[in-house]
């Protein structure tokens, strides 16, 4: 039977890169070596690591525009760190929108003053804040784009004088944006991109080097853009897999393409949540993911043990909400199709019936 993979993250990828990536951990490029057992140093994954670097570029459209995309290890949680050590000289500013927001505000304090311009969590961080005032004395401003545990997405960004900073691992290469308005975007790979155990980092070079304190060379992203993500062993499985799937989404069309694709999911959950009297949304309509939908039975008691098992039945795998939040949250990543969404929306359909 089909699994229909709502996973959160690590998450599903396309078949077609799933069977690359297995043939090349058997025989890669017909060296009869393994991808992962041959140096990271040889010719064959120099191509690789520069091939996956120039995807990325251009999906975000920031080729020969002074960026560089950086492929490092320690997942979005270290960039928590990493963004303070490198640009945080006195003060920061932040949109607390979760609990992903949450975490880089305390790693932030490490470094110096953090302003918190607005926060929603008074309503468990079921909407984005509007309406807020962003200091002009700052060093940046850091927001996270999607907010996967609660479901809700950044539509717009605000214009800032300083530096803008954004964690966008959940929704990274899924819509189109005026991405050179960032000076750091950071995001995990194990939502759009490929598995966990790497992270990019896409950093314009002029904004290093402007602050006081001695960084050390792990943590300094000068030295990755000097050695092109080869200052350490990169995570070469990780960094091929994201290549693979960069290159995926390229011949379906780029990002534009998946953008419609993924709009087109949206809108199937989003119609059902909306029109079925047994469930109800979580987040705000208004700030609504594309990518996460978070929702809940109206009357769980009465009905959880019957859509549990239904959902079984179709083969629907990882729908199950955060704790934080409880109820379901359905990932819809660039690779899930819109198939499986349908068969979401069959089983809620089903389960009215049946009450």
């Amino acid at each position: 039977m089909k699994k229909h993979n709502f996973s959160a993250g690590p998450c599903i990828l396309p078949q077609e890169v799933l069977k690359k990536a297995s043939e090349a951990v058997i025989n890669f490029n017909g060296l009869d070596l393994s991808l992962i057992e041959i140096s990271h140093r040889s010719k064959d994954f120099i191509a690789v690591m520069d091939k996956a670097q120039e995807l990325a570029l251009e999906h975000l459209g920031l080729q020969n525009k002074g960026f560089k995309a950086l492929f490092l290890q320690g997942g979005a949680s270290s960039q928590f760190l990493n963004v303070a050590y490198n640009l945080l000289n006195k003060k920061a500013a932040y949109l607390n929108t979760g609990t992903w927001s949450s975490k880089a505000i305390k790693e932030a304090k490490l470094f110096g003053e953090v302003v918190e311009v607005a926060s929603s969590k008074d309503a468990n961080f079921n909407y984005i804040p509007k309406g807020y005032s962003i200091p002009s004395d700052i060093d940046y401003f850091h927001c996270t784009s999607n907010n996967t545990i609660f479901g809700t997405q950044l539509k717009e960004f605000p214009e800032v004088s300083a530096p803008l900073v954004c964690d966008m691992s959940s929704d990274i290469f899924s819509r189109v944006l005026d991405f050179s308005k960032f000076d750091i975007i950071y995001a995990g790979a194990q939502k759009n991109m490929g598995p966990a155990g790497t992270t990019l980092v896409v950093v314009k070079e002029a904004i290093l080097g402007k602050i006081e304190r001695a960084i050390p060379s792990m943590l300094d992203y000068r030295v990755h853009a000097e050695k092109d993500s080869m200052f350490n062993t990169p995570p070469v499985f990780a960094v091929y897999v994201s290549m693979l799937t960069l290159q995926w989404l390229k011949d379906l069309g780029g990002v534009s393409e998946i953008e419609k694709r993924n709009n087109a999911k949206a809108a199937l959950i989003y119609n059902e949540i909306d029109r079925n009297p047994l469930f109800k949304g979580f987040a705000a309509k208004e700030d609504r993911s594309t990518m996460n939908a978070t929702f809940n039975l109206v009357d769980e008691e009465a009905h959880k043990a019957t859509f549990d098992a239904l959902a079984k039945e179709a083969g629907l795998s990882g729908i199950n909400g955060h704790r934080s939040v409880g109820g379901y949250r359905a990932s819809m990543y660039n690779a899930l199709p819109i198939e499986s969404v349908q068969a979401l929306v069959d089983v809620m359909q089903a389960l009215e019936k049946q009450a």
